[in-house]
């Protein structure tokens, strides 16, 4: 009896590469828990092994099972009780959701194409397809997690550092020339490598613009800076990601739920801070910037979409 071949069910591979690369994201998100703890601190992401940073005890493997261990901890080292900060868990799983829905977006037309021609169905498909489908995804998936390690980075320390958004920014610009930089626009991917770096200089310097005059108003008006360059380097490195169209929406995102944020803190805090006025309180723009990144990243194409319809063009 003759089997179906191995791609004649290419929902159920849809399903089982989404499973592994949300898997694969929690331990990647806990590897960046590893940066997060120690770069700042000026140690190796290397040695010593995973420890307790309270009573330095060499942690045990299934004490750095990503997210189980924290909930079976509850959250405390088993020796010295000293507590394990949400950013662990958070970081783990919100790499993990967002490597799973690139995952999930990125199988379907490829593995369709696989699945028809298994079946004799003649189909235009080449291995440098598969090639580029690989690269697009593996792109997207190294975006979102410089992403989530920023905006953890700018919530505990208000810190965007160099180190990452300048290498971001070469990322997206190689990725771009690779043609596997399937967030930037359809026309422009398609176009002359010419045309493709001039939209990705308009993009970048655009981007960081926008930042550079805020902050540049402000210090008229206030005589002191209130959005600090690294902002403006985070922008663009999601210009040179995203492109122009949508790094204006993940800058829309972003401002909408910092003003939220803010309305919030507002809300529940009843008090001003010790400098005695709620205009000094600060909040980690480049947090909000970068979710607005991840949002546009997984979901630019269709929310703009949906807008320009709604706006009748």
């Amino acid at each position: 009896m003759r089997h179906p071949p191995v791609y004649s069910n290419p929902k159920m591979i849809r399903i089982l590469g989404t499973v592994f690369a949300g898997l694969f994201g929690l331990l990647f998100g806990s590897f960046l828990n590893v940066c997060l703890s120690r770069w700042p601190e000026g140690e190796s992401v290397v040695k010593p092994r995973s420890h307790c940073s309270s009573c330095g005890r060499t942690l045990e493997w299934w004490e750095n099972v990503p997210l189980l261990s924290w909930l079976a901890l509850r959250g405390r080292c088993r020796t010295c009780g000293a507590r394990i900060g949400w950013r662990h868990p958070l970081v783990e799983l919100a790499t993990g959701v967002v490597w799973a829905t690139i995952a999930w977006q990125s199988t379907n037309l490829p593995l369709y194409l696989l699945s028809v021609s298994s079946q004799g169905i003649p189909v235009s498909f080449s291995p440098h397809f598969l090639l580029q489908a690989i690269l697009k995804s593996a792109g997207r998936m190294i975006f979102v997690w410089m992403l989530v390690g920023l905006a953890a980075l700018d919530a505990e320390r208000l810190w965007l550092p160099d180190i990452v958004t300048i290498p971001g920014v070469i990322l997206g610009a190689v990725f771009m020339l690779l043609g596997a930089n399937s967030m930037l626009p359809a026309e422009m991917s398609a176009g002359s490598p010419i045309l493709q770096l001039l939209y990705l200089a308009f993009a970048i310097l655009a981007a960081a613009g926008m930042i550079l005059l805020i902050r540049w108003g402000y210090w008229l008006v206030r005589r002191r800076e209130g959005i600090g360059l690294g902002d403006a380097k985070l922008m663009a490195m999601l210009g040179a990601w995203l492109g122009f169209a949508e790094t204006l929406l993940a800058f829309a995102i972003g401002v909408a739920v910092a003003a939220f944020a803010a309305l919030i803190l507002l809300a529940v805090l009843r008090r001003p801070n010790e400098t005695g006025s709620w205009a000094t309180m600060k909040l980690p723009l480049g947090t909000f910037l970068c979710i607005g990144g991840i949002v546009s990243a997984l979901w630019g194409h269709p929310i703009i979409t949906a807008y320009l319809r709604w706006a009748g063009f």
